[in-house]
């Protein structure tokens, strides 16, 4: 219980994740526990095993994880490779980082191909590292397909078609967590090894979920691997999995939410969904243009569909200007992350939004703006009200008609 004053209409939660979870999701998951080992639940594990994979792409096999996405990310270490072996990353942002920490941690040895933290990875500085590992000594290449921290978007098919062109036989392995029903990914199709993601983001469930898409090399791969693993076995996994079932205890009721959001994607369409984030961002980023502040991202090859990361001008607290926000207008914006902490603030606009939600976030945003004393030209969001409107597609098909 709190003594604070109620505060009327919905929190704006602009946080590139977790997301807000539409009220047919939650009605899916207030239904009573299942037994886990009982026909029923059988069904509905075959269904959110069958369905997830269309969402990544893929006729491999998904797993699906009673975890964050980080333990996706040990999973996809432990079951490929092997003590002392060789990684290739790119530090592209914060959470680029951390997975460059935990293979650190899980005795890898990471070689971090830096950036300003301002781009995705660089496709050609890739394939120039490959290309130089004659002996092959480089095992995998790991990347974030969406940083969600810096706003920056990797083309994961120019990662593929570098490793291509040198023939290099590593393992790709990319953590989509903030990019898959974001952007568009296609796991089979780029040839990537091993996909994770995450339930809180695109897939617009609540934490708890996460996914291991994984190619048939990436399985022979597993057979050999020598790290130590046991809950995020993918054999005791896959071996349950057959059946519709879990080797542990699964998150029955986010399944069942899974089930409705998967549902729910299909209905939409993945590509109109692609669609959506892409037009949203790009009224973000038109809105962010006017006011005269700048995106983080410097290139418009890597902008992110899924979230805009704005830098504070020089004397400007982003947190502050937050705090401002969250008092006045009962909006979350995103925080900044390690060397952008302070300098930064992050609009999501992912998952199950769409034009008036983020018009109303953005205009929270130019009222924080107003009230915080930060210097910016009025007008950001009558830009993108404007290009929200003359792009709206059932006004393009009226006049057709």
């Amino acid at each position: 219980m709190t003594n604070a004053p109620r505060r009327p209409g919905r929190h704006f939660l602009q946080i590139p994740g977790p997301t807000p979870v539409p009220e047919g999701i939650l009605s899916a998951m207030s239904r009573q526990i299942l037994d886990h080992r009982g026909l029923e639940f059988q069904q509905l594990g075959k269904r959110v095993l069958s369905g997830i994979k269309s969402v990544f792409k893929t006729q491999s096999h998904v797993i699906i994880y009673p975890s964050s996405g980080t333990g996706a990310w040990e999973a996809a270490l432990t079951n490929t490779l092997s003590p002392g072996d060789k990684v290739l990353m790119c530090e592209t942002g914060q959470f680029a980082v951390l997975w460059a920490g935990m293979a650190t941690r899980l005795g890898l040895d990471p070689e971090v191909i830096p950036t300003d933290w301002r781009i995705g990875a660089d496709a050609s500085l890739i394939e120039h590292k490959l290309r130089a590992d004659t002996a092959h000594k480089i095992k995998a290449v790991c990347v974030v397909h969406n940083e969600t921290s810096t706003g920056c978007l990797t083309r994961i098919d120019e990662v593929r078609r570098a490793m291509d062109a040198v023939k290099h036989p590593a393992l790709l392995m990319v953590d989509s967590i903030s990019g898959l029903a974001c952007a568009d990914l296609r796991h089979d199709e780029w040839g990537i090894d091993v996909t994770v993601s995450g339930s809180q983001k695109g897939m617009m469930l609540p934490p708890g979920l996460s996914f291991t898409a994984i190619s048939a090399k990436a399985l022979d791969a597993s057979k050999t691997a020598g790290l130590k693993r046991s809950y995020f076995s993918w054999d005791d996994m896959l071996a349950n999995n057959s059946n519709g079932f879990f080797p542990y205890t699964p998150a029955t009721g986010l399944l069942y939410g899974l089930a409705e959001a998967i549902d729910m994607l299909n209905s939409e369409g993945l590509e109109n969904v692609f669609q959506r984030h892409a037009r949203l961002s790009e009224a973000t980023r038109l809105a962010v243009r006017v006011w005269g502040l700048e995106l983080v991202c410097r290139d418009a090859k890597y902008y992110s569909p899924a979230v805009t990361t704005v830098l504070m001008p020089d004397g400007h607290n982003a947190d502050a200007f937050r705090k401002i926000v969250l008092d006045n207008f009962n909006m979350s914006l995103g925080t900044g992350l390690n060397k952008l902490a302070g300098k930064a603030f992050r609009i999501g606009h992912l998952g199950d939004t769409n034009e008036l939600t983020v018009l109303g976030a953005l205009t929270g945003v130019e009222m924080g703006l107003e009230l915080a004393g930060v210097p910016h030209k009025k007008g950001g969001v009558a830009a993108a009200m404007s290009y929200i409107a003359e792009t709206a597609q059932p006004a393009k098909e009226a006049e057709a008609a």
